[in-house]
């Protein structure tokens, strides 16, 4: 081994690591496989209609892109499918399953140019499915629109955060970026569709960058400069005007209504004979009738009746004979008459 290759060689850290996202992975080249594979392996993905006439355009750059890493690549525009498989002289065993995330992005949409990045090492990719997040469409529709924001800031502003490409698509949300920026990703994505608003972990993450800066922080919990977010369970529901009030429950069944015989028996007219059971309607009717009449007098002559007159003695009017003070008034003259004369 010369110096050179020494000197790249990464040292294997002893002991516990602190931070294992921040330890450097040594690449791996091709003189670190000079016999090539054994074995083919392939992988084939679908692509939807509306795709194929960008996959044609850019195939031949996808061909060459693959080539560098000694992969071969196959393009079925009748059945709708791409396809990468490996060669014998495919040096990188796990490069055939970045190829295969890298054509799976493209059929999701994403441009060739962002999917190739797919292939480096620091690179990872994630496909989203958030259709069967949220049962009702409409309010599915809303939420996905929430995670876009108006013009797509809210998309652009949690990209700048994480480090990642993402793109809204159908029911699926392709994100490609560093692995730590593809868990945050995931994160704020299951959280919009449950009904967080990604605003609350944009905060959080922007919270996180500056408290990274600082050193004596670095040891310490958190929690307490992170936003908090509390669900706020309101009905919509309209509720009744009148509330009927639950009874009180008893194990026994409502007595039943009476019917005609009962009432007969309990008033003793069933034991009757018939022409005293006539009489006795006939007699209570004649009550109700005379009763109705003396009703009816007495309104009648109610407008007769004359009105009552207050009495004279009530009257509250002051007599004319009242006493008054002479002395004070013609006091009261001649004040104001040296008044005038004054003036």
């Amino acid at each position: 081994m010369t110096d050179k290759e020494q000197e790249e060689e990464v040292e294997a850290p002893e002991g516990p690591v602190e931070n294992a996202w921040a330890m450097k992975i040594p690449e791996f080249k091709e003189e670190d496989n000079p016999h090539g594979m054994m074995e083919e392996s392939k992988f084939a993905t679908l692509f939807p209609k509306y795709r194929e006439k960008y996959i044609r355009e850019v195939w031949p750059l996808v061909q060459a892109k693959l080539a560098e890493f000694k992969l071969k690549s196959d393009l079925d525009v009748i059945e709708g499918s791409m396809t990468v498989m490996t060669t014998r002289k495919t040096w990188d065993p796990y490069v055939i399953v970045k190829a295969r995330d890298m054509i799976k992005l493209m059929a999701r949409s994403v441009p060739f140019e962002q999917a190739a990045k797919v292939l480096e090492d620091e690179i990872g990719s994630d496909v989203i499915k958030v259709g069967n997040l949220v049962r009702n469409r409409e309010r599915f529709i809303k939420r996905r629109q929430r995670l876009i924001g108006p013009n797509g800031s809210t998309l652009k502003s949690i990209e700048l955060l994480t480090k990642c490409y993402v793109l809204v698509q159908g029911n699926t949300v392709s994100c490609l970026g560093p692995y730590q920026g593809l868990k945050q990703v995931r994160k704020i994505v299951v959280d919009t569709m449950n009904n967080i608003h990604p605003i609350y972990n944009i905060k959080a993450l922007m919270i996180k960058r500056e408290l990274m800066k600082d050193p004596k922080l670095k040891s310490e919990n958190w929690e307490r400069f992170l936003p908090k977010f509390e669900h706020k369970n309101l009905s919509k529901r309209k509720q009744p005007l009148v509330r009927k009030e639950k009874k009180t429950y008893t194990p026994f069944p409502p007595a039943p209504a009476m019917s005609k015989v009962d009432k007969e028996l309990e008033s003793g007219e069933y034991f009757l004979k018939e022409k005293e059971r006539k009489a006795k309607k006939a007699a209570e009717k004649r009550e109700n009738q005379a009763t109705a009449e003396d009703k009816q007098k007495a309104k009648r002559e109610k407008s007769f009746k004359p009105p009552v007159e207050k009495s004279a003695n009530n009257s509250t009017t002051k007599p004319a004979n009242s006493d008054v003070d002479v002395q004070k008034l013609k006091a009261k003259i001649k004040k104001a008459n040296t008044k005038k004369k004054k003036m």
